[in-house]
């Protein structure tokens, strides 16, 4: 897929929760396509101390509205700029960069898990809205610390079912979405992860005992974007692989750590 170099407005900044924002950004012409699961890399602009990009996760892409939605967790000088962008500002973006998500050759009718931890759940937005326009109905498993670090409800409730779990029990069912009863409940044909490694981890064991294909997104440190830097490789059966470039997304059974035994 062809990549771009654009000068993207920001149209609004929402704050979610505190040290969580989302972004929506817009251009005169319109956006490129994009597929769920890509990321972009957005220009730090306005931080004397970031000299990298950062890479953002494409949380939803609004074709009517020509808009693209980043969700922007604050964990450092850079994401605390992009944060705090007005409306108005621009931002130099490179986009959209790695492979996403596959739509699975299964009957409309088989039952889809998309289960996201924290702002892992960002790729999982526009995932489940591609599935449902390709007649899916999507089931969420979302999972959070507590009722405020749980992001974007309503807006994953229009595009399919959802399962929350926080650790405290403030919303859904407690403990970790791994121990959701749905998962007892409920056979599934497909599933796809992102978030947290160790939850990865244990959907993809659920998944294999489960026999059931399993797609994870990868959060590793990608510095480039374009595969150069090297900073985000990981070991998968077949050797090394980058993960900016030739993930984000891998089947969870050719990455190496899912045969590790926690």
């Amino acid at each position: 897929m062809k990549k771009y170099l654009l000068d993207l407005r920001v149209k609004e900044n929402l704050r979610l929760r505190s040290g969580c924002s989302l972004l929506k950004l817009t251009a005169d012409a319109a956006l490129p396509e994009m597929a769920a699961g890509q990321f972009v890399e957005v220009r730090v602009d306005g931080s004397p101390d970031t000299f990298l990009r950062r890479p953002i996760s494409i949380h939803y892409v609004d074709k009517a509205l020509n808009e693209l939605w980043l969700l922007i967790r604050t964990v450092g000088a850079g994401t605390r700029r992009l944060a705090e962008a007005g409306a108005g500002e621009i931002m130099n973006v490179l986009l959209p960069l790695g492979n996403g998500f596959s739509i699975p050759p299964l009957p409309v009718r088989s039952s889809l898990l998309l289960a996201g931890g924290g702002v892992g759940v960002a790729p999982l937005l526009y995932l489940g809205d591609t599935l449902k326009k390709n007649g899916f109905a999507p089931v969420f498993l979302l999972g959070a610390r507590t009722r405020e670090d749980v992001l974007q409800v309503e807006a994953f409730r229009q595009r399919g079912t959802v399962h929350i779990a926080t650790e405290d029990g403030s919303l859904g069912e407690k403990g970790l979405i791994t121990h959701h009863s749905i998962l007892r409940k409920e056979q599934f044909d497909y599933l796809y992860t992102c978030g947290p490694k160790p939850m990865m981890m244990a959907v993809a064991r659920y998944a294999q005992q489960a026999g059931v294909p399993c797609e994870v997104s990868l959060e590793n440190t990608m510095a480039c974007g374009l595969g150069a830097c090297l900073c985000c490789v990981e070991r998968t059966r077949s050797g090394h692989v980058r993960v900016c470039s030739e993930g984000p997304v891998f089947p969870a059974d050719q990455l190496e750590w899912n045969l590790q035994t926690h």
